[in-house]
């Protein structure tokens, strides 16, 4: 299907976790590609902020009709804020995906559409999209060495925990298929940090190792940004083997 037969064929959502994000979030960069782009609709999900984040959010979607933003009275963690922001559509049958991006914008808005462009040059398309933070000529990907490098040495445990040639599974930007992230996101996730790699596990449990690699796709980013203000800690890397483990053995 051509991209712009694509576009006028259906919508997509984005859901947005948000925790503290009072002096991060730039709503207006988001009603501005909103003007752009009418096939997408957006989905705050407040994780339990103690700032000013859940006023602003309320104040903001009020009046805008893609978008809509729901309270979680506890901080539960990034990745139960994204799988309640899922489950709470999936009663609506009007997106055809279903995606995630960072509220800081580290991969920005305009990876979407190209992101789209992707999508429609593939046949049969794919179920899972993931961005790639991939250095290269003519890309803008802006990364702290040590981050890169820890993000190289983690890939490989995580292409040999999946057996996929996986690239970077740590990217904050995917889409997914209708057809499968209800069933990705059915159960709570066990690990915190590490859920998009639980998330492929779960995909090659329910679609088969050679099914579920055919089904994703890595798209390498055309810009990114390291942002200041991160949540994820030096820690959190050297927790990682311990949370590999646990998801070799569920799945």
């Amino acid at each position: 299907m051509e991209e712009k037969d694509l576009l006028k064929s259906f919508k997509i959502l984005i859901i947005i976790p948000c925790y503290n994000e009072e002096d991060r979030l730039e709503l207006s960069t988001f009603e501005a590609f909103s003007l752009e782009n009418a096939y997408c609709d957006f989905l705050f999900v407040n994780d339990g902020s103690s700032d000013k984040t859940a006023e602003m959010l309320e104040s903001f979607c009020s009046t805008k009709a893609h978008f809509n933003w729901i309270d979680l009275e506890k901080n539960v963690g990034k990745a139960e804020a994204i799988r309640h922001g899922v489950l709470s559509v999936r009663s609506k049958s009007i997106y055809e995906f279903i995606g995630y991006m960072d509220a800081d914008l580290a991969t920005p808005l305009t990876e979407i559409p190209y992101f789209i462009h992707e999508i429609s040059r593939r046949a049969p398309r794919p179920l899972f999209v993931m961005g790639a933070r991939i250095a290269r000529m003519g890309a803008s990907i802006e990364r702290k060495a040590r981050r890169h490098y820890l993000g190289r040495v983690f890939a490989t445990f995580v292409s040999n925990v999946l057996r996929f040639p996986v690239y970077d599974t740590q990217c904050g930007a995917k889409m997914i298929d209708k057809s499968v992230v209800f069933t990705l996101f059915e159960a709570p996730l066990i690990t915190k940090w590490l859920f998009d790699v639980e998330l492929i596990a779960r995909l090659k449990r329910h679609l088969g190792t050679k099914n579920a690699e055919a089904a994703i796709l890595e798209i390498p980013l055309n810009e990114w940004k390291d942002v200041a203000g991160s949540k994820l800690k030096l820690s959190d890397f050297l927790k990682a083997p311990f949370e590999l483990f646990r998801i070799w053995r569920a799945h």
